[in-house]
């Protein structure tokens, strides 16, 4: 039966428009134009600016041919020119595609094949590296190059438009587009493709919509916040923050390069109140030299994800005057979409107690409908019990479209109506949620689940212990046993025993590494250690022990 409610009661644009992030920078620019919007270096661009120049890239787009859909490729750091993309490509009703910097020529011409790119904007320091990849693509993008001048490396003489030129082809006035249906993709970011070709994450405008916001709101952004850029643009279009910042009218701080100097400069000359990173940048911030730290006097909110920090690193952060709160999302959920929202009571708590919250991935953000950790088999709920495992899984607006031109990957991803995240994870009675190991990472040792998740915390304790990085390594009786990569803090030595009998004072003997790999641990330009790599490297070296 029809609803009388709907009758006559129809969509109209009176009464409805798509959500999208672009209309928070025209809100900004229309309500504070002459608020501070972005820095870099010396250059102060306040709002009316930005919005003037993502529409004029938006409309020499078009101009160039670009139209509804088309792909768009970014290959930038942290610069006014990454964050005028975020609302100039989608502007013109193209598809944003940000390339991480630190990927080789085989994989980004894969992505550019992929996501039939039409544009590649590119930075001058990266120009030999998108020259060697499009060599080796099917596709001819357009070339566009973008000369920052905070960068001070050698600048290659190439046939690309100069970025500023382009900007010029466009009109200020631009009536840029918005998207025909909330649902049309906003972007597409590739993952890390560890087991074979990467996988293209589609988003659309309405979660992006939703999951500014939700940033906003899930850590209490106040209005004129300062963010300083220490995540990388190109990872999960930096969490969204280019858009969330235009929703609190705050300043962008662009860093190019994620140094302990640039970061302690630009923490104390800009007020910075909020950035986000990897526990890497916290490693940075906290072991800087003396003499480059400077003394803050106010408290900085530093939002991370990743594995938990270890105890060690939180008291060090508290005490240079860091509020550390821990996130937790993936490329499919547009970044974070979980936090461990803390309770004030939980302030009073002994700090060992207290630690043992923080390590805990917490409770669904805002706009997110639903988070659990279900059985995979038979789709219902696990225990909260805080001991029985299960995957993540989660279910709302602020989950990808799908994977692009992979339909198997997307039905499987989606099956029984949940994004199946592939990490294993509890719940505890309180409902929040505490991840235990991604699902290909579990070790499985005579038939025994362990998380080396749980080891890694164990090795974290350790005063030494710097990086941790725990694998399965092959035994012949036990099927495989864990195997601990370490790298030990600088100035330090340790060696495999006395690990040992650190781990056996609080795991099972049967937990405990077999084998201890010292050595310096690499990590993504996102501060992920890639354990695919590790586990190779521990195949190795019993395959040269074995010789």
């Amino acid at each position: 039966m029809a609803s009388p409610y709907n009758t006559n009661l129809d969509r109209n644009p009176a009464n409805f428009q798509p959500l999208s992030p672009l209309t928070f920078l025209e809100r900004a620019a229309t309500v504070f134009p002459d608020h501070t919007a972005i820095i870099h270096g010396g250059l102060r661009r306040n709002y009316a600016d930005f919005y003037v120049r993502a529409k004029q890239l938006g409309s020499a787009l078009m101009n160039s041919g670009i139209k509804r859909s088309d792909t768009v490729s970014v290959l930038l750091p942290n610069t006014p020119a990454m964050l005028e993309c975020h609302y100039g490509v989608p502007m013109c009703g193209a598809v944003l595609h940000s390339i991480n910097t630190r990927l080789d020529p085989a994989i980004i011409s894969f992505q550019l094949d992929h996501a039939d790119s039409k544009v590649v904007i590119v930075d001058s320091e990266y120009m030999p590296l998108i020259q060697e990849s499009l060599k080796l693509t099917k596709v001819k993008p357009l070339l566009i190059q973008y000369d920052d001048e905070e960068y001070l490396g050698p600048r290659l003489k190439s046939k690309a438009i100069d970025f500023e030129v382009f900007l010029e082809q466009g009109h200020s006035s631009f009536e840029w587009l918005m998207p025909e249906d909330e649902w049309d993709a906003i972007s597409i970011n590739y993952t890390s493709g560890t087991t074979g070709d990467p996988k293209g994450v589609v988003t659309h405008h309405r979660g992006a919509y939703l999951l500014s916001q939700g940033n906003a709101l899930t850590i209490s952004m106040p209005k004129h916040a300062v963010y300083l850029w220490t995540l990388p643009m190109f990872h999960c279009n930096g969490w969204c923050f280019p858009w969330t910042m235009s929703v609190i009218i705050g300043t962008h701080v662009c860093l190019r390069q994620v140094k302990a100097d640039k970061i302690w400069n630009a923490l104390w000359d800009n007020k910075v109140t909020h950035l986000c990173g990897a526990p890497i940048v916290m490693s940075i911030i906290i072991n800087a030299k003396i003499s480059i730290k400077r003394k803050i006097d106010h408290r900085i909110q530093f939002l991370t994800a990743a594995a938990p920090p270890p105890e060690k690193m939180l008291t060090e952060m508290r005490q240079a005057g860091f509020n550390v709160t821990h996130l937790y999302g993936l490329t499919e959920t547009y970044g974070p979409a979980v936090v461990n929202d803390w309770h004030e009571s939980w302030s009073e708590l002994p700090l060992d107690e207290q630690a043992t919250l923080k390590a805990r991935q917490g409770v669904r953000y805002l706009p997110l409908e639903g988070l659990d950790v279900l059985n995979p088999k038979t789709m219902t709920p696990v225990h909260r019990d805080g001991k029985t495992l299960g995957e993540v899984m989660f279910r709302g607006n602020v989950v990808m479209k799908g994977y692009f031109r992979n339909a198997k990957a997307t039905k499987d991803a989606f099956e029984g109506g949940w994004f199946h995240s592939g990490d294993l994870g509890v719940m505890h009675s309180d409902g929040y949620l505490q991840l235990k190991d991604r699902s290909k990472d579990i070790i499985i040792s005579g038939g025994e689940n362990i998380s080396s998740i749980e080891i890694e915390e164990v090795l974290y304790r350790h005063p030494a212990v710097e990086i941790a990085a725990v694998v399965a390594i092959p035994d012949e009786k036990w099927g495989e046993t864990p195997c601990a990569f370490i790298q030990a803090l600088q100035g330090n030595k340790i060696s495999a025993d006395e690990l040992r009998v650190w781990c056996n004072k609080f795991l099972a003997s049967y937990k405990t590494p077999r084998k201890f790999i010292f050595t310096t641990i690499t990590r993504t330009s996102t501060g992920k250690i890639q354990k695919f790599k590790l586990r190779e490297q521990a195949k190795n070296y019993l395959k040269d022990k074995k010789t």
